[in-house]
């Protein structure tokens, strides 16, 4: 996955302008104790954060 699609799946399920606060701010135990960000930040693969992110937020089948 790339970066942009990965973005334009935040940005749609969360809003454009809440998007970046939760990658920032929000840790989560399946990134190990990482925020979105900083899993990228790190080397972890959009598509595994991505995947962290339906899990944990439980975000509807649709949308991942």
């Amino acid at each position: 996955m790339r970066l942009t699609v990965f973005w334009q799946r935040m940005a749609g399920h969360f809003g454009s302008g809440y998007a970046d606060t939760f990658a920032r701010d929000h840790v989560m135990a399946g990134l190990g104790g990482r925020t979105v960000q900083e899993a990228l930040d790190s080397g972890w693969e959009a598509k595994d954060v991505w995947r962290v992110v339906c899990t944990t937020m439980d975000v509807p089948a649709d949308e991942r």
